[in-house]
C-alpha cells in the first residue's frame, strides 16, 4: 500500500499542535516535567488526548459507519457519550492530592497546649498559621468554566472532522464523476478509430497492395494499445507516440504520391506522461478531411517536446470528401475537448483556427 507521507506528515503536525495547547495555556507552565506533578493539568491534558481519540473515531467510523448511513439518532448519541467520557473520565481518575505534614512527637507526649485566653475568644498561634480553603462557589465557577471550555474544543473537533470527511466525500464522488464521464468518452472515441482504421486496411485489400499484411500487424498493436492503455488516466508519452506513429504510417499507405505529408517530432520524451489518445483525434481529422487525390492535399503534422509542456500542431488544406451519412463529423475533436478540460483543467491551451481554406489546431499541455 502505497504511504501518503504528506498527509502523514499533517496528522503528525497536526497532533503535536493539540497537545502542546494545554501546555502552553497552562498558568502553572514552570517546566515541563512539573506540570506532569500538577492534578488540573493532569486532567486538561487527559481531556485532550481524549478529543484526539474521539477525531479519529469520529473520522475514521462514526461518520461513514452511523452518519453516512443516515443513522443520524445513533449517531448523535454515540457522540454525546463520547463528550460523556471526555468530561467525566479524567475527573474520575485523576484527584488532587494534598501532601500532609505529621510533626514529630515522642512516643506517649501529648503535643504543646497553648493556655486559653479567658479575656477573649480562641486564636490561632503565629507558629500555627490558618489556611481556609477557596469558597465554594469559587470552585462551583471554575468547574463551569472547564466544562464550557471543554465543550466548545468537543464541539470544534467534532465540526472539524465532519466537514474534512464530508469533503473528503465530495472529492471522491468528483472523481467518480469525472472517471464515469471519461470512460463514456472513451467508448465513443474507440470505436471511431477501428472503423476508420479498418477503412484504411479496407482500401489497401481492394487494390490487392502487398502492404495489407503490414497493415494489419500495425492495426494488431494499435488495437492492443486501445485496449490496454486507454484504460490508464495517463501513459508514458513515447507509447502514446509510438501509436500514433503506426496510425500515421498505416494512412500513408493509402495516400496517393500527390498528396504532401510532413510530419516531425522534435524533443525528448523521458519521463513524460500524457492522457492516451488525447492527441490522434486532431491527426485523424487531419486526415478525415484533408485527402483528395484530385485537389490540393498537404497535411503538416509537428510534435515538440520540452520541459514544460507537450505541444501539438495540425493542419490540413480543406478538400471536398464525399459525405458520409453514418459519420458523426467533429465527434472526436469534442470528445477531445471534453477530455482536456477533465483531465488538464487549467493546464492546456487549445486554438482551432476553422477558415475556408484550411483547418489547423495548436495544442499545448503543461508537463
Amino acid at each position: 500500500m502505497k504511504v501518503n507521507y504528506r498527509n502523514f506528515l499533517v496528522h503528525f503536525l497536526g497532533i503535536v499542535l493539540f497537545l502542546s495547547v494545554p501546555v502552553l495555556i497552562s498558568p502553572d507552565l514552570i517546566g515541563v516535567k512539573k506540570l506532569f506533578t500538577i492534578p488540573p493539568f493532569l486532567r486538561d491534558f487527559f481531556t485532550y488526548l481524549l478529543l484526539l481519540a474521539f477525531f479519529y473515531v469520529n473520522y475514521y467510523i462514526l461518520i461513514p459507519k452511523l452518519y453516512h448511513s443516515k443513522k443520524y439518532i445513533f449517531y448523535f448519541a454515540v457522540v454525546l457519550g463520547c463528550y460523556l467520557i471526555a468530561e467525566i473520565l479524567p475527573r474520575v481518575l485523576i484527584h488532587d492530592f494534598h501532601p500532609v505534614n505529621h510533626e514529630m512527637h515522642l512516643p506517649h507526649e501529648a503535643p504543646p497546649q497553648m493556655p486559653p485566653d479567658m479575656h477573649g475568644p480562641p486564636h490561632h498561634s503565629p507558629h500555627q498559621p490558618h489556611h481556609p480553603g477557596p469558597p465554594p462557589f469559587f470552585l462551583k465557577t471554575l468547574f463551569w468554566i472547564d466544562v464550557s471550555r471543554h465543550f466548545f474544543l468537543f464541539s470544534g473537533v467534532l465540526l472539524l472532522s465532519l466537514m474534512l470527511k464530508i469533503n473528503e466525500r465530495l472529492k471522491q464522488a468528483h472523481k467518480e464523476k469525472i472517471n464515469a464521464e471519461l470512460s463514456y468518452l472513451k467508448a465513443q472515441i474507440n470505436p471511431h478509430f477501428l472503423f476508420n482504421t479498418l477503412n484504411s486496411i479496407y482500401s489497401l485489400a481492394i487494390q490487392k497492395s502487398d502492404e495489407t499484411a503490414n497493415a494489419v500487424v500495425k492495426l494488431s498493436g494499435m488495437m492492443r494499445y486501445v485496449l490496454t492503455e486507454s484504460q490508464n488516466e495517463f501513459v508514458s508519452l513515447q507509447k502514446e507516440l509510438d501509436y500514433i506513429n503506426n496510425y500515421i504510417e498505416l494512412q500513408k499507405t493509402r495516400l496517393d504520391s500527390t498528396i504532401k505529408l510532413h510530419y516531425t517530432i522534435t524533443g525528448t520524451t523521458t519521463g513524460k506522461a500524457i492522457a492516451p489518445l488525447i492527441l490522434i483525434p486532431f491527426i485523424e481529422n487531419a486526415f478525415k478531411y484533408g485527402v483528395n487525390a484530385e485537389e490540393n492535399s498537404e497535411i503538416t503534422i509537428e510534435i515538440s517536446v520540452n520541459e514544460a509542456a507537450i505541444n501539438l500542431f495540425v493542419k490540413n488544406n480543406k478538400v471536398s470528401i464525399r459525405p458520409d451519412p453514418e459519420n458523426r463529423s467533429g465527434l472526436g475533436i469534442e470528445n477531445t475537448k471534453s477530455r482536456l478540460l477533465l483531465l488538464y483543467p487549467g493546464k492546456h491551451y487549445l486554438n482551432i483556427d476553422d477558415n475556408s481554406a484550411s483547418f489547423s489546431v495548436s495544442l499545448s499541455i503543461k508537463s
